[in-house]
């Protein structure tokens, strides 16, 4: 039972780690406008993974996506593909677990074949957890590199005022999501161990015939053809011997010899 509520949790575990990463990926507030010098403002701007949104103080929002690809930098472009290699790796392990889970069974599938599926589908988790929170982490230290430079140039006396960013909502988001991933993950292979059908060690037994030691040795087996006659050799009054006749032929006693 515990093996079985172990797997569950873990598949719920990692499936709302999925979702969120998912929602990390798609949502637009990477960074947003740090308001800490101004704020009062009649524009803010916000920017994601995919598209930069204005928001003016009426309510309305105007969003533009980025069309270029080679145009933006190094570090951004990975951290969208380590966040889409997560989405993919997160998505098949949940399929894989699908199938894997204890309480559904397909047909004749054994418990070694479940075990290797759960192992899979719990490493998919891992992979999935650990590209979300290093994409994450790696957006952030671009932020925080970007903050400090800013900061730096105000403080120089430039004429032109920058713009800085901060943490948007999407950061804590996939940072959530990537550690909830990686624990459902953990808690699969855990939950593997327990799948895994026990070995089974025969012992040699020992057979000791009944009442008087007899130790029994085995010889070569000699096939008989089934005509040659036994040869039997009595001791007692009126059994002779059978004598060979002149023809090499042996000879036996009739039962008239007897009377």
């Amino acid at each position: 039972m515990s093996v079985t509520i172990c797997q569950s949790m873990g598949f719920v575990v990692s499936a709302l780690g999925i979702g969120g990463v998912i929602a990390s990926t798609c949502m637009d507030q990477w960074s947003t406008q740090d308001l800490y010098n101004n704020p009062v403002t009649a524009v803010f701007n916000y920017q994601g993974l995919w598209r930069t949104c204005v928001r003016e103080s009426s309510g309305f929002t105007e969003c533009r996506g980025y069309f270029t690809i080679l145009g933006l930098p190094a570090m951004f472009q990975a951290v969208r593909a380590l966040m889409i290699v997560g989405i993919v790796l997160g998505i098949l392990g949940l399929l894989v677990c699908i199938f894997a889970l204890k309480c559904i069974r397909i047909g004749n599938m054994e418990d070694s074949a479940k075990a290797n599926m759960t192992l899979t589908s719990g490493i998919m988790f891992i992979v999935a957890g650990l590209c979300a929170i290093t994409g994450v982490s790696v957006f952030a230290n671009m932020l925080v590199t970007n903050f400090w430079m800013s900061t730096a140039n105000m403080y120089q006396g430039m004429q032109n005022i920058q713009t800085r960013y901060t943490f948007g909502s999407a950061l804590f988001v996939g940072w959530v999501a990537g550690g909830l991933a990686l624990v459902g993950g953990i808690m699969m292979c855990l939950a593997c161990r327990g799948l895994v059908p026990a070995e089974s060690h025969y012992k040699a037994v020992s057979y000791n015939a009944s009442g008087r030691n007899i130790s029994y040795r085995t010889g070569p087996y000699k096939v008989g053809s089934g005509y040659e006659p036994e040869a039997k050799t009595r001791k007692g009054a009126g059994y002779e011997e059978a004598a060979r006749s002149e023809d090499g032929r042996r000879s036996y006693p009739s039962k008239y010899d007897y009377v």
